[in-house]
């Protein structure tokens, strides 16, 4: 099966550097085929025989013992990132006017009550659910009011990791 590794919070302003070239190889080391990265931040495509849940218990482990620190990472099968994907409307972009970004759910908060707590101003914001992610759609002037910035600092945030729209489209396509 087909499988996309989320890394969350890695290369951010230069912490907890992760190697891509580093981190492919020990995917491969971990016995699984068709191995490739995408961009910096952590986006790892294999195919395995494994189950997901027992993945991500076993890629967590291995990170952290490769990279000295630990690593979450929310794997997802092709299957769900299509299925997410196909969920956030086309007319939705990430460029100059508007910002479009989804937010891959950890099994803890995958659920439409989670935008309930979020820390933003919805009236600003067209933020939606579907399983397995959350995914909003912002007019980029109004974007501070909104209080999206303050989403980061928000508990719930250390159970997402969170990819623009044109990332995950392209996750979603290759």
């Amino acid at each position: 099966m087909k499988y996309i590794s989320l890394l969350r919070g890695i290369n951010v302003g230069g912490n907890r550097k992760v190697e891509m070239k580093r981190l492919k190889s020990l995917f491969e080391s971990m016995g699984f085929a068709d191995v490739n990265t995408y961009l910096n931040s952590g986006n790892v495509f294999f195919s395995t025989g494994e189950k997901r849940n027992s993945l991500q218990k076993e890629i967590n482990l291995k990170l952290k013992d490769e990279f000295g620190f630990e690593i979450q990472t929310l794997v997802k099968s092709q299957a769900e990132i299509i299925n997410i994907v196909k969920a956030v409307p086309d007319t939705w972009q990430n460029d100059s006017d508007q910002k479009t970004d989804v937010a891959f759910l950890f099994d803890e908060i995958d659920s439409a009550e989670t935008i309930d707590v979020l820390p933003v101003k919805k009236e600003f914001i067209d933020i939606r659910y579907v399983k397995g992610a959350i995914f909003w759609n912002i007019d980029r002037k109004l974007y501070n009011r909104s209080q999206m910035n303050k989403l980061a600092s928000h508990r719930i945030y250390q159970l997402m990791t969170v990819r623009n729209i044109n990332t995950a489209r392209y996750l979603a396509e290759n």
